[in-house]
């Protein structure tokens, strides 16, 4: 049945030119496609790969007829070969090559979506880069699912045919190609499948439905090469127990993969078999699942770690990018610790591929806050790279960018200053202003900035990124809400405790919807909002916050990870605040001894944790032992951060509060007046951490003047000269 856009793919192909037919799953692309080749270019060569090793001999093959047709149905299948990139399709359309070559390729919109969105992570970001950079090659057509009443008129001409005058009746919920696909038939005949097996002359199927499910799953998985039957087999009963199990009386297995893979009215099958030993699944079960499924609701831990048993390097990078995508950074570095150890053994060590592997592991490794562990990965990856790509190459300058965010977290801030300032730098020389790369950089640096208290300058880089952002990129898109989640940390910080709010609110729903609750982006925005919380001093909701997010770390990522750490701390300083001090000392300690352990004793993490501790030691009286930690963490932040630094500051506000309970009261008015002066001076009168410091300085200075009365009392028979203070 003629399409609308078929004028305008067939003039295309009259040219030399790369043509990508865009769609949902059974629009009706494949078909469309193949009748305008066989329509425009009857007498060309076709060439087709059948795997992804393939695609480099299709590529040359195509070199070598000057009249042929590179058909590359459902592209998606072919994106993780090096060989297929914007310039080898360049090359082969070439107007000084004689002849006339046609790229012929389609894509399901779902899988158009989600490459051609260029994640925040450098190393996925390249992958990304890649596949990219070639779609922006191509002449994008796009076929619409439904079709349009032109379209629906031209079918009314073949009516005749019953197939097709039932699809006309179901037009406005489903497309006709996709009816005639049996999309929703089977669909349907999937999920009644699942009934109990109890009628022998109207058998259902529950195995076989369960082994769908399976392999359904494992393409959301990221398994993108064709499914391995014993794989299928492996993973299928957790499916089939969820619906019932035994008391769904379920059918042999042979039966179960003979009513699976049995075709459809034509040709269409639930599973369509590739040989002897694999199968594919029907794309229309996978974005139906796909599109129901809710965010956060992910494929089980298990059957991933079945698939990686059986995947090949290529699938592996693809499960692990998924799972760092769904936020599931274990299985993120299982997968990506395979795929970099298989691609080690076949390639060496140095090949773009293997180190493109590492590359990933070690940001799997970031994530799960092994810290020096991927120092030691992206330091290596880094090295190779330098060495045979260059300093300017994208793919250096992507690892310098880890890089530096790794020595930002361990605390090494002047060394990760440097760091992004020269990526930065680079980028603007090759790459200009408003490219993604460099607004990344910004906002790295952004973050920098604010952690040494650099606030006026920060706010300005968040600003300029969070503009070009929601330019270029759109309000619900991952660096934006990266931006404006940091914007309101740094809000929060410049004492604009609603607008902070406000922000971390509008992050926190989009993510929520998008991501699920239960996702490490999620998390972060609801923790930042608990400390918000805390700051206004509504410590039962900012508990209640914390507590959630804690147990969802615990959960995710571990007892020992840096976030979930963190997250101990702040809870144990609500639980301060609350009076429930012998709580919150405990958390203290054990939190202060996993940093020790794991980020050094001079790291700020540590620091803080030890000045909190200090805190509580205080308020139960221990003032001494108080005292001591004080200095010490007071003595580390001026060596490490300087004098005007604001955890310095708030140190000294620490001891000087120590030191007036003691009784001290001449030091303590010197402490609180310098820190006084200091953010006058760099925060303004009216800010709140300045106003705090006015109050610790009027208090003290009561507290002497009552002294000074009192000694004046006490002295006054004895004519004693007048103190002044």
């Amino acid at each position: 049945m003629p399409r609308d856009v078929d004028e305008e793919l067939r003039t295309h192909l009259a040219t030399s030119t790369f043509v990508l037919v865009v769609g949902d799953s059974t629009a009706g692309k494949t078909r469309c496609a193949f009748e305008a080749v066989q329509a425009v270019l009857p007498h060309h060569t076709l060439i087709i790969p059948t795997t992804v090793s393939g695609i480099a001999a299709a590529l040359r093959a195509a070199e070598q007829h000057p009249k042929c047709v590179l058909w590359l149905n459902d592209i998606n299948t072919w994106f993780s070969a090096p060989e297929l990139t914007r310039e080898a399709v360049s090359r082969l359309l070439a107007p000084a090559r004689r002849g006339h070559r046609v790229v012929v390729a389609t894509l399901r919109a779902a899988e158009e979506n989600q490459w051609r969105t260029i994640p925040e992570d450098s190393a996925v970001a390249d992958t990304h880069r890649k596949v990219h950079d070639l779609l922006s090659r191509a002449h994008r057509i796009f076929l619409p699912r439904l079709f349009t009443p032109a379209e629906r008129e031209r079918a009314r001409n073949y009516a005749r045919d019953q197939r097709i005058a039932d699809a006309l009746q179901q037009a406005d919920e489903y497309g006709i190609a996709e009816y005639l696909a049996n999309g929703p038939q089977l669909l349907a005949e999937w999920e009644s499948a699942w009934s109990a097996n109890t009628d022998p002359q109207a058998p259902s199927h529950p195995r076989g439905a369960a082994l769908i499910a399976a392999a359904v799953d494992l393409r959301r998985a990221g398994y993108a090469s064709v499914l391995p039957r014993r794989l299928i087999e492996e993973v299928h009963g957790h499916y089939l127990d969820q619906q019932g199990g035994h008391r769904l009386n379920p059918e042999a297995l042979d039966d179960a993969w003979q009513w699976a893979t049995r075709p459809r009215r034509g040709t269409t099958r639930l599973l369509t078999p590739h040989d002897p030993d694999h199968v594919d699944v029907f794309d229309y079960l996978v974005d139906s699942v796909q599109r129901r499924t809710r965010a956060g609701d992910h494929v089980p831990e298990h059957v991933i770690t079945t698939a990686l048993t059986y995947a090949a390097a290529t699938d592996a990078h693809s499960i692990g990018i998924t799972a760092k995508a769904d936020g599931r950074y274990r299985l993120a570095e299982h997968a990506h610790r395979q795929a970099y150890t298989t691609r080690a053994d076949e390639h060496g060590p140095t090949h773009p591929d293997t180190l493109d592997s590492r590359n990933n592991l070690a940001l799997a490794l970031h994530d799960l806050g092994r810290l020096e562990e991927a120092e030691t990965e992206y330091r290596a990856v880094l090295d190779a790279h330098r060495r045979i790509l260059g300093d300017n190459h994208h793919r250096t300058l992507a690892i310098r960018s880890n890089l530096a965010s790794l020595l930002q977290a361990l605390g090494h801030f002047e060394k990760a200053e440097a760091e992004y300032h020269a990526v930065l730098d680079a980028h603007r020389r090759i790459l200009g202003d408003n490219h993604p790369h460099t607004l990344t950089i910004r906002s790295n640096l952004a973050s920098l900035l604010q952690a040494l208290g650099h606030f006026e300058k920060a706010e300005a880089e968040y600003h300029a990124v969070l503009d070009a952002h929601r330019r270029i990129l759109g309000d619900n898109h991952p660096h934006t809400l990266t931006i404006r989640s940091n914007l309101a940390s740094l809000l929060q910080a410049l004492g604009h405790f609603e607008k902070a709010e406000a922000e971390y609110h509008a992050v926190l729903d989009i993510r929520r919807r998008i991501l699920g609750d239960n996702h490490p982006h999620t998390l972060t925005i609801r923790s930042n909002l608990a400390s918000l919380l805390q700051g206004q001093g509504r410590l039962v909701e900012a508990a209640a916050e914390y507590h959630a997010v804690l147990d969802a770390y615990r959960r995710i990522l571990g007892d020992n990870h840096p976030d979930t750490l963190a997250i101990r701390g702040s809870l144990a300083s609500v639980l301060q605040a609350l009076g429930h001090l012998e709580k919150a000392e405990a958390e203290y300690h054990a939190v202060l001894d996993a940093y020790r352990r794991i980020l050094g004793d001079n790291h700020p993490d540590t620091l803080a944790i030890r000045g909190s501790l200090a805190s509580v030691l205080q308020a139960l009286g221990h003032l001494e032992k108080a005292e001591a930690e004080h200095r010490a963490v007071l003595d580390a932040y001026r060596r490490i951060l300087g004098d005007n630094h604001p955890h310095t500051l708030i140190s000294r506000n620490n001891l000087a509060s120590l030191l007036q309970d003691q009784g001290r009261l001449v030091e303590a008015a010197a402490e609180h007046c310098d820190v006084l002066a200091i953010r006058r001076r760099v925060l303004g009168d009216n800010h709140p951490h300045t106003l705090i410091s006015l109050e610790n300085v009027t208090s003290v200075l009561q507290a002497l003047r009552l002294s000074v009365e009192e000694l004046r009392g006490d002295d006054s028979d004895r004519n004693a000269p007048e103190c002044r203070g």
